[in-house]
Order: C-alpha cells, then structure tokens, then sequence
C-alpha cells in the first residue's frame, strides 16, 4: 500500500512505544498499566477503570475491525473499551498524515475485513503489508534525521494485540453456507492467523495477546434476520449453530497459541476467552444491571430484538432508547458503552487469559 508519511509527518514520539492494532486493524501506541488483581467483576454502575499513563511501554495489536452486513467494528470497539480503562488516549487513523503526530500511535482499522480471501483490500495480510512498510517507512526517516520518530527496534518492545475471525464465520453465515460448510473454513483462518503471528516475530514481535471471537448467534441482528429460528436456539435464546461455529473456531485457535508457544520459546502469547465474558453478560444480564440482554437500544421494530434490515440504526425512522446503560447492544452487532466496560474489565483481570500473565507483564 502506499504510504502517505512524510517526512514533516512524524509517526510517533520517541517518548511513545508503539500500540499496533493489526487486521482489520493494526495501530501503534504504548501503554502502561497497573496490575489488575483477580477480583469479581464490577457491575457498570460501580466500575473503576485501573490506572495507567503513557508510557515507554509498547503494545502492538494485531485486530479486526469487524463489520457484520453494514455495521462496522464491534472487535475494534472492544479495543477501545480496553484503551479507556488504561486511561490512554485514542489513535490517529494511518493515513492521517496531514496534522498529526502520531504520538499515540497510528490505527489501520478498516471495517469489514477478514482473513481471507487474501490479497484483497483489506484483508488481514494487506494489513501486516501495511504495518510492514510503516515500520520500514519509520527506520527510513529516523535514517534522514528526522527526529522524534520511533527507532526501528522499538517495535520489538510492542504488544501484538489479535482479533480477528468472526467477520469470515459471520459472512459465510450470511452467504447460505450450512454449518458443516462454515466449520470446513476454520483451518483457513486460523492459518492466516498463524502466517500472521509468525510474520510479525519474524520482524522482531515477541509479546502476543490473542482474542478468541464472541458469541455471534447472540447479535440481534442475526437473530432478526436468522430464518426458522425456533427450531436452532439454544437455553440462552442464541442461535446455536453460528455459536458452535465461534467455539469451534475458539478451540482452534486456542490450540493454534499452545502450538506457537512450544514452536517459538522466546514469544510470549496469551489467549483471552473474550467468548466466555461475553456470553456471561448476555446470560447473566440482570445481575450486571441490564434489562435487555438480546434487543438492541438503538433500531426499529421493537421486540424481541428492536432490529429491522429496512431502517437499521442511523437510519431514517430509527429511534434509540431512554436508557442505554440498560442493554447490553447497542444496535444489531455491536455492544453498548456499559456493555464493552465489563468486557475491557475482564480481559484485563487475568480471569480469563491462558496462562495468567498481567498485562504489566507486556511494559516491561
């Protein structure tokens, strides 16, 4: 891809690390964070974010910026739920090259990719294509003299942040694919998650933390548009082949970091069961304060799940609840504000990341 860097255009400053949200989105910043204890997890109403602060820390994250039919980046925002916890500032898209700094790092997020099929925009190796040229367009002007630029081997300090995935079983979902035919593709996407993790180590990467995807037949907007649903939900109300496909494709790649970490000794990689805290909220609802674990807040049509193709949020004759802290989607893919706290809350604890490392763990 062609860069739009100049060199009156400084990627980062050398006080930053580098925070790289890859696939679908590949950003830089750095981050410090607190140690977050196992504690249980806090409702919205009385959470606390730890505390942290810019830092010489790198993190790197390799991300997707999902988008299912039209509505773009419910991974990404996870992400962000995850900056505003650590109390960091938000990144500066790539190609804002015109008025920026990227002191906090640069963000390739791009809605709507997935892993595959490869070599087309945006798919996920087009972003480490991306990320590549960004690292060796930084060596290129650190090289001319161009101060306040992050040095090459910073980006061997980053976190690599990975999720991706639940684009590419969504979308063949939505294309007709029976379940069987889904469950054929996981190999595929898991190997380019794998081509992925192991192009940014040989570039220097050695701190991963990888995302599993979340409980995709809970979306209102798959339940709405999900044909003889009756006949496929589960105890939870969620259709129960696209959630056997996630945990399927939960299983692979959960045994895809255990195979990377025996292959490559010297990376550090935890697996985060995102699918486990999401489908704990959506379950356990009520206890978290919501009154709405499968309706939308912000759509048309009203109940069961607010959620109609014809005038979808954003759109003419849509409308938005009182109370948006009372449910847990905010439209038919993507989770409300209070909803992504008690996520980002969980994925940082430990409770759930295989092994058990505190994100401190990654700055120093």
């Amino acid at each position: 891809m062609a860069s739009h860097f100049t060199s009156s255009s400084p990627l980062f400053s050398s006080s930053a690390a580098a925070f790289l949200h890859i696939s679908l989105s590949l950003t830089a910043k750095i981050l410090q964070s607190s140690s977050i204890s196992a504690t249980p997890t806090p409702t919205p109403a009385d959470s606390s974010p730890p505390s942290a602060s810019p830092s010489s820390c790198p993190m790197a994250v390799l991300s997707s910026a999902d988008q299912l039919a039209g509505s773009p980046m419910d991974a990404s925002l996870s992400i962000f739920s995850v900056r505003q916890s650590l109390n960091t500032s938000l990144l500066s898209p790539y190609l804002d090259s015109l008025g920026t700094t990227f002191s906090n790092g640069a963000n390739f997020a791009i809605a709507g990719s997935t892993t595959l099929p490869k070599n087309v925009p945006f798919a996920l190796n087009i972003q480490v294509m991306q990320f590549m040229h960004f690292k060796d367009r930084a060596a290129e002007l650190v090289a001319a003299g161009v101060n306040n630029l992050i040095s090459y081997d910073r980006f061997g300090d980053a976190l690599y942040m990975i999720d991706i995935g639940q684009n590419d079983i969504a979308h063949s979902f939505a294309k007709g694919l029976s379940y069987v035919q889904v469950v054929k593709k996981i190999p595929s996407i898991l190997a380019e998650i794998e081509n992925a993790v192991k192009e940014i180590y040989d570039a220097g990467g050695r701190k991963f933390w990888v995302h599993n995807t979340g409980p995709l037949g809970c979306l209102p907007q798959k339940l709405a548009l999900a044909q003889n649903i009756s006949l496929g939900l589960d105890s939870f109300g969620c259709i129960s082949s696209y959630n056997d496909a996630a945990k399927l494709f939960n299983e692979g790649l959960h045994n895809l970091c255990h195979g990377l970490r025996s292959e490559i000794k010297d990376a550090t990689i935890v697996y985060v069961d995102v699918y486990s805290i999401k489908l704990d909220i959506i379950a356990n609802s009520t206890k978290y304060g919501f009154s709405s674990a499968l309706m939308t807040c912000c759509g048309s049509g009203g109940p069961p799940y607010n959620y109609d193709k014809r005038v979808v949020c954003g759109f003419p004759g849509y409308q938005v609840c009182d109370e948006a802290s009372r449910f847990v989607f905010w439209d038919g893919v993507h989770y409300t504000e209070a909803a992504n706290a008690l996520i980002a809350s969980n994925i940082l604890s430990m409770d759930y990341s295989t092994p058990r490392v505190a994100f401190d763990f990654f700055c120093q």
